[in-house]
């Protein structure tokens, strides 16, 4: 006995390959929307701003913020140890020390601002939390590019 020829209709497919389209299609976009969520640029810091420091006062942002995008264009997260510079390139590591406990904490720029009059730096609720206690506010702090 031999077996049945498989009988091919044209323009005819078979359900399965469809679902397996239909599944590879799902399967890209979801790589797609993943790797858009994903990536952050990577900037290298100018040498000449390695060693700058600056004295002044430092705060941190409001929880109203949290994942909206910062001016890198990275969603921000209070959780991350970040922070705002109005000049600092983004990308530039920065040793920020209380001057009154000596507590220190290493930030990355990814923002811009204070927009406050006599703050040099925004700090995110992680990275205060670090150096002082969230209650103060405010302290005085001396940061210094390290990278």
């Amino acid at each position: 006995m031999q077996p049945e020829p498989k009988v091919i209709i044209p323009g005819r497919r078979s359900p399965f390959s469809s679902l397996t389209r239909i599944f590879f299609f799902f399967c890209l976009m979801i790589i797609f929307l993943l790797q858009g969520c994903a990536t952050r640029s990577h900037y290298q810091t100018d040498p000449k701003w390695i060693g700058y420091s600056e004295n002044g006062k430092a705060s941190y942002y409001a929880m109203k913020f949290l994942f909206r995008s910062t001016a890198s264009g990275e969603r921000f997260n209070n959780f991350a140890l970040t922070a705002a510079h109005k000049t600092l390139p983004f990308g530039a590591k920065v040793l920020v020390t209380n001057i009154k406990n000596g507590h220190q904490v290493v930030v990355r720029i990814n923002d811009r601002g204070p927009f406050v009059k006599g703050r040099i730096i925004d700090l995110t609720r992680s990275a205060f939390s670090k150096i002082a206690d969230i209650d103060k506010g405010v302290v005085n702090v001396e940061i210094r590019v390290i990278e």
